[in-house]
């Protein structure tokens, strides 16, 4: 959950987790067209503040933050400017679909439309704003060649 990557293959390169996590919220929009995805919606929705918030880190704090949880990579991030303070309750609501959101339960997870909206606008408010901070932009992004 809170510990340095010990993955090799993992990018440092804080531009590259801002363009993938630019990705998932285009593929949240794209599947939240069909009201039966409204799960999954949530779940890349969760991915793209979880990326973003890493990519923020790498280019912060120069390495890279291993786990999934939002509240923690959020917490993080105050760490390192406190006017991530005003995203912590937003992170934490998104935090619950990285799991719950993929696998059947017992009591399964229900994703209104209400509530898909509000998590498609709290996950472009919060990408926005992270890119804003490092000065990233998804369209002058090109990829590192091999």
């Amino acid at each position: 959950m809170g510990r340095s990557s010990s993955h090799s293959t993992d990018s440092k390169r804080y531009y590259d987790w801002l363009y993938h996590a630019r990705l998932d919220y285009i593929a949240a929009k794209h599947i939240a067209k069909d009201k039966n995805c409204n799960c999954l919606t949530a779940f890349h929705c969760q991915q793209c503040i979880e990326k973003a918030l890493k990519g923020y880190l790498l280019y912060k704090n120069r390495r890279l933050f291993d786990g999934h949880n939002l509240t923690w990579l959020c917490k993080q991030a105050i760490l390192a400017d406190r006017t991530f303070e005003c995203w912590l309750e937003k992170s934490s609501a998104l935090n619950r679909y990285y799991i719950e959101s993929r696998y059947p339960a017992d009591i399964p997870m229900e994703v209104d439309e209400e509530t898909k909206l509000s998590l498609l606008g709290a996950t472009e408010e919060m990408l926005e704003f992270i890119c804003d901070e490092i000065k990233f932009d998804f369209n002058s992004y090109h990829k590192r060649k091999i």
